[in-house]
């Protein structure tokens, strides 16, 4: 096969999650624009449908539902669509996230909120589209984790917006953690049957931050810069297609070199 045939998504079927969000659109536009038919779903059908219909406009094959990852029921929903329309998936990324509440002093209602969409929610999702690729023999799952899942928080980069800062977000970096590890979990189950898990570590993704903040990772980072509209897009062809075909169990950090300091 010809290495640039290797990236392309033609006849493949994903579904990304959270995928009419700020970083989760890059990753549906870049899929739909390697050749997939591409579903984005989250709790707010509207954004996801008027998303949809501006890369259709483009030429491009993308869908919107909604669910809830809250909700067994409106998983296994989401999955029957896609499945009634297409007849199979062969991506899956896991992007959405929910976050519950303020500061490091949650309720329990909130945290239990949080664990029922970021833990119990993604293992839910991942083990219902997985065992369809499994049934299929092949298939890629992308869970997007983040730089918290693997280091502590450094407060440095929060002086002088100390409102954005995530020393109180222990719930979240358990999530990310969890996710990370559950993405070797995943891949040892489902590699035998020819399903991929891999994990990205995404970080400094620019999102109209305050500038002290902005100053300060791009410092602490190799490449001087936060991510912009196009950075994970190369990243998220390379795991969904065959390029990566010999790839599971990773997880990559995406963060302009931040965790390597």
């Amino acid at each position: 096969m010809h290495v640039m045939d290797m990236f392309s998504l033609k006849g493949k079927v994903a579904l990304v999650t959270g995928g009419a969000g700020n970083y989760g659109s890059q990753m549906v536009e870049a899929l739909a624009e390697a050749g997939a038919t591409v579903w984005t779903a989250s709790r707010t059908l509207e954004k996801n449908q008027v998303f949809a219909a501006s890369l259709r406009e483009k030429g491009y094959d993308v869908h919107a539902a909604s669910y809830d990852q809250m909700d067994e029921q409106s998983i296994q929903a989401l999955f029957d669509t896609i499945i009634a329309k297409h007849g199979h998936v062969d991506i899956l990324v896991n992007n959405s996230v929910t976050r519950q509440g303020k500061g490091y002093y949650k309720s329990a209602e909130d945290l239990n909120r949080g664990f029922a969409g970021n833990a119990t929610g993604l293992i839910i999702i991942t083990r219902i589209f997985a065992d369809h690729m499994a049934e299929r023999g092949s298939g890629s799952i992308i869970n997007i984790g983040s730089y918290m899942g693997m280091l502590g928080c450094n407060e440095t980069l929060y002086e002088g917006c100390p409102h954005i800062s995530s020393i109180g977000a222990a719930d979240y970096f358990f999530h990310k953690g969890g996710m990370h590890n559950l993405t070797r979990f995943m891949a040892s189950r489902y590699g035998p049957k020819g399903v991929r898990c891999n994990c990205l570590s995404l970080g400094g993704l620019f999102n109209n931050q305050p500038e002290p903040f902005l100053e300060a990772y791009a410092k602490a980072t190799f490449l001087g810069r936060l991510a912009g509209p196009e950075d994970v897009k190369g990243i998220i062809v390379y795991l969904a297609s065959d390029a990566s075909s010999y790839m599971t169990g990773a997880v990559i950090p995406v963060d302009g070199g931040y965790s390597a300091k």
